[in-house]
């Protein structure tokens, strides 16, 4: 079990919170052994000066197995550096905030006083995972500087003090309410989701069905969202059911997984090479996986556009490096429309891809796991449209689909499939692939590829959930952590 310790810097008052609270002193002579109890210790103590009482208590943490926050890095990290950072007015709408004026705030925990910020606090508390974190916001041309700063609780007001109180106190609850169990497992997973998502790469019924699959397999596995997973080293392994991005909290948790030794599915070099479509058509060009012609596009000259044109003819296709779901995809008909949506686009990416127009009824999406194809649909064109997704139709957003067992699949589709699979590595993916009078070209290698109850599980049913988890059970075990 894990339990979770509360270390200040003098006094124990500070904080209601029955035996959970201790001062340093009482961390430093009563806590130092190995293999004990495990804990969670949330470090209160002042840290701004180096060697202090609160320094030292999260490099014993550290020493001693336990997890801690603020880690030392994270210490060094918010002492030393300038920690400002600069968020764009779309970071902003994105996610329903507005900053009117310049405010500041207080964050503990990941929450803040302030909801309407709350989006901003759980991703501030991502980037700087300190218990108690001061945040200037002042607005600039085009977005706002966010200026963080950590602060211990002596300096807190009242009303500051009594809501930190409390966030800590459901900190504490939440742990030990999550670690009970009447049964024993071996493993405990982090499933990485984002609940307010909306095209998740898996539904409330997938996911359920992931947990349920990794209990008979003795994995607790814990849906969280990101605000949530704050000390991800208490996790033997995480499993990222949330669209991925490379500037994104996904990214950085698998990094921050893989340091901490957990298996990670999926690992940040399959985000990393799947989320960039020109690292992606450059290895299929080197590996020679079949797909259809492609050039990248660094300028948008009067000689470029002729050539693109006498390359790969009219319409042709234009995709931003980075995009899902169909989104950052356009075909373009004529010159003068590809002339200017190749100028937008280079004005948000120095490189654009542009890609040979082939329109087929459906899409291949061939679903592989460690070098094998596990799962097989075919998505067909949304209504009168091009594409899988219709973003600007609410009525017909996207169409059909059929899912096949995988040895029904063509054998040059499902070739093209392994072979695209193994230029990412040995995760879990899902290939994308047109086919044309018997031949396969590969659009993409997706990481975190859609499994949804319903649609890519309607010929294995659960058993598809039980291969998945399964694979991530095998690593486990070749991992060997207890």
């Amino acid at each position: 079990m894990l339990s979770t310790l509360f270390v200040v810097d003098q006094s124990t008052d500070v904080l209601p919170l029955a035996n959970n609270v201790v001062t340093f002193e009482t961390y430093l002579q009563e806590y130092p052994k190995l293999g004990e109890s495990k804990l969670r210790v949330i470090n209160l103590c002042d840290c701004d000066r180096y060697l202090s009482q609160g320094y030292y208590c999260s490099l014993l943490a550290e020493a001693r197995d336990h997890q801690v926050i603020p880690s030392t890095k994270v210490i060094n990290g918010l002492r030393d550096g300038d920690n400002a950072l600069f968020l764009s007015q779309a970071w902003f709408d994105k996610r329903d905030m507005r900053v009117a004026e310049d405010i500041e705030l207080i964050i503990c925990m990941g929450e803040t006083q302030s909801t309407e910020f709350a989006k901003l606090a759980a991703y501030l508390f991502q980037q700087f995972p300190a218990p108690l974190l001061k945040v200037g916001l002042q607005l600039q041309d085009k977005g706002v500087r966010v200026q963080v700063q950590r602060r211990d609780f002596s300096t807190l007001q009242p009303a500051q003090l009594a809501f930190c109180t409390q966030v800590l106190g459901h900190v504490h609850a939440t742990q030990w309410n999550k670690r009970k169990s009447h049964k024993k497992y071996r493993w405990d997973i982090a499933m990485l989701v984002d609940h307010d998502e909306k095209l998740p790469p898996s539904n409330k019924g997938a996911i359920s069905r992931f947990v349920k699959a990794g209990e008979k397999l003795g994995m607790k596995v814990h849906p969280l969202e990101a605000s949530e997973l704050y000390n991800l080293g208490q996790y033997d392994g995480l499993f990222i059911r949330e669209t991925t991005a490379i500037d994104h909290h996904t990214y950085r948790l698998a990094q921050e997984a893989e340091q901490k030794d957990l298996v990670v599915i999926d690992d940040p070099s399959s985000i990393l090479r799947c989320c960039n479509k020109v690292f992606l058509h450059d290895a299929f060009n080197y590996k020679k996986v079949p797909s259809l012609e492609t050039r990248f596009v660094s300028q948008c000259t009067e000689q470029v556009i002729d050539k693109l044109i006498d390359d790969l003819s009219l319409p042709l296709v234009l995709k931003m490096p980075e995009s899902s779901f169909s989104k950052g995809v356009f075909k373009v008909k004529t010159k003068e429309e590809l002339t200017e949506r190749l100028e937008a686009l280079m004005k948000v990416s120095a490189i654009v891809l542009a890609q040979a127009y082939l329109y087929t009824e459906y899409d291949w999406r061939i679903g592989v796991l460690n070098g094998r194809a596990v799962y097989a649909c075919r998505y067909h064109m949304a209504r009168n449209h091009w594409q899988i997704y219709n973003h600007g139709s609410k009525r017909n957003f996207s169409g059909g689909f059929d899912t096949l067992p995988t040895f029904e699949v063509p054998k040059a589709v499902l070739r093209a499939a392994l072979k695209a699979a193994a230029v990412v590595g040995n995760g879990l993916y899902g290939i994308d692939i047109k086919e044309h009078n018997g031949k396969a070209y590969v659009l993409e290698v997706n990481d975190n590829p859609n499994i949804d109850q319903g649609v890519e599980d309607k010929y294995l049913g659960d058993e598809l959930y039980m291969q998945v988890m399964s694979e991530l059970l095998r690593r486990l075990e070749a991992r060997g952590k207890k």
